[in-house]
């Protein structure tokens, strides 16, 4: 029962991954992007230390970030400036943000 329960699980997951991968655009979030270089470079490479890199990141990482930035989840030292940055945006355009960077190389 408890493989039949993992196995249902895991499907699940990787049904609702692949959708947002699938819907997500990264051409559209290069549009989008372009307020990001400020911080974290126009290649996704910050060139200021204390800014992380985005380039090449984990694709439902930076969506989970953004998403909490967003709700108010998060909290540390630049998480105002970010709040402020995704307030306006749309899940659509977060999982295309997310998708851009993503897709970047390091």
């Amino acid at each position: 029962m408890l493989k039949l329960i993992t196995s249902s699980a895991l499907g699940v997951f990787l049904a609702v991954m692949s959708n947002v991968s699938q819907s997500a655009d990264a051409e559209a979030g290069k549009a989008r992007a372009a307020v990001c270089a400020a911080c974290h470079g126009a290649n996704g490479k910050a060139t200021i230390p204390m800014y992380p890199n985005l380039a090449g990141q984990n694709e439902q990482y930076l969506l989970g970030a953004l998403k909490a930035y967003k709700n108010k989840e998060r909290t540390g030292a630049q998480a105002i400036i970010m709040q402020g940055q995704v307030a306006a945006l749309s899940d659509e355009d977060l999982a295309n943000l997310a998708a851009y960077f993503a897709n970047l190389k390091q």
